[in-house]
């Protein structure tokens, strides 16, 4: 896909964009940590994002993934060189455990996935993306599934 640099690049473009124009992301003080050109990577402090009980706030849960997912389809409409709108236009989660530390998201689509032909032919294209959040040890602490409308701004 792209080498190493061309990812870092994208990646610190892609951060700088969400706090710029996401006023959550900065307050929630989302990083991306790592993309590899296939998957994102991000993560955020407890400590930005606790609830009453200590744990991750779910909102904050729902909010991080759902950016780490339309993060990755950004990130591979940038690498085809497709200028898009996109919007989250539904989502879903579901919570297994609690988060006792530092939130890390993580959202894959490899090209392939991505009917660029469509979208190129209809101007749109809808597609549905998952994210998921695991605990330090590696255990599922939640699972999102959303809904992304992508329109080329023409």
């Amino acid at each position: 896909m792209t080498d190493n640099s061309t990812q870092a690049r994208m990646a610190a473009e892609l951060q700088q964009l969400w706090h710029s124009h996401f006023p959550l992301s900065k307050a929630m003080d989302v990083r991306v940590q790592d993309f590899d050109g296939r998957r994102l990577t991000t993560r955020t402090t407890l400590q930005a994002n606790t609830n009453i009980h200590g744990s991750a706030f779910a909102g904050s849960l729902y909010a991080i993934q759902a950016l780490t997912a339309w993060g990755i389809l950004y990130l591979q409409l940038q690498h085809l060189q497709l200028d898009a709108s996109i919007i989250h236009a539904s989502g879903r989660i579901d919570f297994a455990r609690p988060v006792l530390e530092d939130i890390v998201a993580g959202s894959e689509l490899p090209l392939a996935e991505l009917d660029a032909d469509s979208l190129r032919a209809n101007g749109k294209l809808r597609l549905q993306l998952a994210a998921s959040v695991t605990t330090a040890d590696g255990r599922s602490a939640s699972s999102f599934s959303g809904d992304y409308a992508v329109r080329l701004n023409r």
